[in-house]
């Protein structure tokens, strides 16, 4: 495909990275000259210096002939601009934009509609991430859970623990110890090497394991490879900006919510909009203020501003003081790495989470989600089959006789409301929604054309 990427901060880099080592063409506009030296020195793509909604930036990017504009620059309006020319003057079939701004987002429907600005698909990284935050929270324990067909579906990460019922013993040990739970181990990172588990493969503990399963099994699969932590209920949030104010916003209802800003005007706007949280002002660095609002009993304390820096420094503290469970947002990926599973419980990157959303709508064939697993080293994604069994290289076979490649599994299939968890044997039908795994993304394109229409024979 042919995709112009527009800005080459965080999020552009990122997917600009994945896009162009799967043969896309791709070409990034952004006005950052030393930046997008950078991006050139390190990918096989082409860069145009240049503002990002100009006519003659995208006209030199090759508009008229690109297959999809990806605008994720730090400018919402620039970004809708972009869309509004690429379609004005180009005719881009594709555009998507990245809009933070809750004011536009209350309205979408209006403004972007059939008679407003020509955006195909909306990302809001904010929204992205709440969500992201808000089902760890439901999960205790959990490092990563994933939606699949409308959460019909989930894939959980979790560490398996000494002392699980599960751990010492060979995945085939499931089926038998729970045989009324059908669930699927897809993956196993063991000392930061990803594995495609077989049935005799064994458990070992700090293994991060990846399973998916029908959403009411995923608390008792969780229960049988760590210790079930008990229900959350006091959460404590740093930072009352977008993800901040949403996050609250979103729990509530459900648990007792205190949010700390140092901004006092931003604290007044917070306590008018939010029912039942607390507002505090002050700084989530200030130890007094934490002892004071009784850190030690807080369930899961959410560094949430949007400096790292400050936010390692917070999540640190709190730990220290007290509080049981440790979530802290970090915008740069070099820093996710380092602070995972030390004194931060999880590390939440937000490009992780957007590029995923993103790549949704890059795949070939019909793609329902993508999921970046474990920070990008591996990928779930859902694809839908289409076709019979002369058309569709997966339609009207069982998974015994697909030709996967290598690397790669199929861990559960939705059939309308129904949840079947892969087996050689289960018989692929037209319309299920396939949940895949690749430890190696360079695979990707092989799966893709699997469920391409038309290739069966190929």
């Amino acid at each position: 495909m042919k995709i112009i990427i527009l800005g080459a901060g965080q999020v552009g880099g990122s997917l600009a990275e994945h896009l162009a080592n799967e043969a896309n063409d791709i070409t990034v506009i952004d006005t950052d000259s030393a930046r997008l030296r950078e991006l050139q020195d390190r990918l096989d793509i082409r860069t145009i210096e240049g503002k990002a909604s100009y006519p003659s930036a995208l006209e030199q990017a090759g508009a008229q002939d690109a297959d999809m504009l990806i605008a994720v620059t730090n400018s919402d309006e620039v970004n809708m601009v972009a869309c509004q020319i690429a379609r004005t003057l180009f005719n881009v079939p594709t555009k998507i934009a990245r809009v933070r701004e809750h004011d536009y987002l209350q309205h979408n429907q209006a403004i972007f509609g059939d008679k407003g600005i020509p955006v195909d698909v909306l990302i809001s990284p904010e929204e992205l991430v709440t969500q992201h935050i808000k089902r760890m929270i439901q999960y205790p324990g959990a490092l990563q859970v994933l939606d699949f067909a409308s959460g019909q579906a989930q894939l959980v990460a979790v560490k398996a623990y000494y002392g699980g019922p599960l751990v010492g013993r060979e995945i085939s040990f499931l089926r038998s110890h729970m045989p009324n739970i059908d669930t699927r181990v897809a993956a196993i990172f063991r000392q930061d090497h990803p594995m495609i588990p077989k049935g005799d493969t064994v458990i070992e503990a700090d293994d991060e394991v990846f399973f998916i399963a029908a959403r009411r099994d995923i608390r008792a699969v969780m229960s049988e490879l760590r210790r079930l932590d008990r229900s959350y209920k006091r959460i404590m949030i740093a930072g009352g900006g977008n993800i901040g104010a949403r996050l609250a916003g979103s729990l509530e209802n459900d648990y007792q919510v205190k949010l700390i800003e140092r901004n006092m005007e931003r604290c007044n706007l917070l306590a008018r909009d939010l029912n039942n949280t607390i507002v505090l002002h002050g700084s989530a660095s200030d130890r007094d203020l934490l002892v004071e609002e009784n850190i030690e009993d807080t369930d899961v304390f959410c560094a949430l501003t949007n400096d790292d820096e400050a936010n390692i420094m917070a999540s640190m503290l709190a730990k220290r003081l007290g509080a049981r469970t440790v979530m802290t947002l970090i915008n740069n990926p070099a820093y996710v790495d380092l602070v995972q599973g030390g004194v931060i419980d999880i590390a939440i990157s937000p490009q992780q989470t957007t590029i995923g959303a993103l790549l949704t709508h890059v795949r070939r064939g019909d793609v329902a989600a993508v999921h970046s697993l474990r920070r990008g080293a591996a990928e779930a994604l859902e694809a839908v089959a289409h076709g019979d069994k002369r058309s569709s290289r997966v339609v009207g076979r069982a998974i015994e006789e697909i030709d996967l490649p290598p690397g790669s599994s199929i861990g559960a299939i939705i059939r309308g409301s129904e949840v079947l968890i892969a087996h050689d044997d289960l018989v692929i039908e037209n319309d299920d929604h396939v949940i895949l795994f690749l430890v190696d993304k360079r695979r990707i394109a092989e799966v893709e054309r699997l469920f391409q229409v038309g290739l069966a024979f190929f």
